[in-house]
């Protein structure tokens, strides 16, 4: 009887310390993985600070949402905060529209060096309009991501026009109708993906050391709150898949069809 007792008692204890055990084991199996996601960084930075125009922030972003791209934003301060490692860390960069004078005013001197040192040692980068002109050499403060190649404005604004439904033509593809607003020309610098009517360069691309940049003076990814009062013949989804097309090629760096 004692014997039998004991048996019971021993196979107890073996299923309480197998419990216990069990119990101790699922915290650390928690742990560990939720451990490396948290310590992830995400694949696109992308830029909503000091004079980013808001709505085309949050246009980027429904894209990138609607993409599942892995993103993150980054304010003046932030950025500024930021080391060239900590940049290097993510794939893409991308500005956005807005004021390039006032973008550069919110970054320091040290801060646009990070970021050129950054691209030129292989952070890719988009910049969209404002974002365009930051990546040229400026008067203000600015990357200089093209060796000191300045761009100037796309000729609709000599003409007192500064919003615009601008047919954009692009190498085996349709012609399609984008939203500007005081957009750059990128003359002097890289391969032309895409012309203005005028033929001067409004989408380029191309190797700044061995970051791929891509440059964009006007904005696809514009929703169709932004045409109200202008003519668009291309419907505002086919532009906001260009736009998604043009955060893939830079991401990816994928070389796009240009002019010769």
């Amino acid at each position: 009887m004692a014997s039998s007792k004991f048996v019971y008692w021993n196979a107890a204890s073996v299923a309480i310390n197998t419990v216990a055990r069990l119990l101790f084991l699922i915290p650390l199996a928690m742990t560990s993985c939720a451990s490396p996601a948290s310590n992830t960084v995400p694949t696109i930075l992308l830029f909503n600070g000091t004079g980013t125009w808001r709505n085309d922030v949050a246009a980027v972003e429904a894209i990138l949402k609607d993409g599942h791209f892995d993103y993150a934003t980054v304010n003046s301060g932030q950025l500024n905060r930021m080391s060239e490692s900590e940049l290097a860390a993510y794939r893409l960069l991308i500005v956005p529209g807005g004021n390039y004078i006032k973008m550069g005013d919110g970054l320091t001197p040290s801060t646009t060096a990070k970021i050129r040192k950054a691209v030129q040692g292989g952070l890719n980068y988009l910049g969209i309009c404002a974002g365009g002109l930051l990546a040229g050499d400026a008067k203000s403060n600015s990357l200089n991501l093209t060796s000191g190649v300045r761009f100037g404005f796309y000729a609709d604004v000599n003409r007192n026009i500064h919003k615009a439904a601008v047919s954009i033509t692009c190498v085996d593809r349709p012609t399609l109708d984008h939203y500007w607003e005081d957009g750059p020309q990128f003359t002097g610098w890289g391969q032309i993906v895409g012309k203005y009517p005028d033929g001067t360069p409004a989408i380029v691309e191309g190797l700044s050391g061995q970051g791929w940049v891509v440059l964009s003076g006007v904005h696809p990814e514009a929703p169709a709150s932004w045409r109200k009062g202008m003519k668009f013949t291309t419907p505002v989804d086919i532009d906001i898949a260009y736009a998604r097309e043009l955060i893939d090629a830079a991401l990816h760096r994928t070389v796009l069809p240009h002019y010769e």
